[in-house]
């Protein structure tokens, strides 16, 4: 009988291991996710500002906000 009780025991602790796991690889996901796009924009507004500072040059006469 303690054999029958100890397997359950373990598998049921295997099986909350494997929940926090899959939480953690959500988790993980979804940071990654942020930061992919946090970058993205990051980078959309370097070109941008690189855009703009060419423009610059070229027309010195304009004012540029």
């Amino acid at each position: 009988m303690s054999n029958s009780g100890k397997n359950h025991t373990d598998t049921e602790t295997i099986l909350m291991a494997l929940d926090q796991i899959s939480q953690t690889i959500d988790v993980m996901t979804s940071v990654v996710g942020r930061l992919r796009t946090y970058l993205k924009q990051q980078e959309s507004a370097a070109a941008i500002d690189k855009t703009r500072e060419q423009e610059a040059e070229i027309h010195p006469d304009r004012i540029i906000h």
